[in-house]
């Protein structure tokens, strides 16, 4: 059977902080990595933790998006 990888979710926002890095450069990466762990924040408290990142990655890109009109 193949190997299953589990990645920290300190290693995923990183993962992406940088993608976000690199699709909004106008941006500075303190600012992005500060915006990803505000929203990561938001899901503090969350008993299932499967989509938080996923999650905050969206609002994160939403805000930068939004951010740039």
């Amino acid at each position: 059977m193949g190997e299953m990888v589990q990645m920290s979710e300190e290693g995923l926002l990183t993962d992406v902080e940088r993608r976000l890095v690199d699709e909004f450069p106008r941006f500075s990466a303190d600012e992005v990595g500060n915006l990803v762990r505000q929203e990561h924040a938001r899901f503090r408290g969350s008993r299932i933790r499967d989509f938080v990142t996923l999650l905050a990655e969206k609002r994160a890109r939403d805000q930068l998006k939004r951010r740039l009109n």
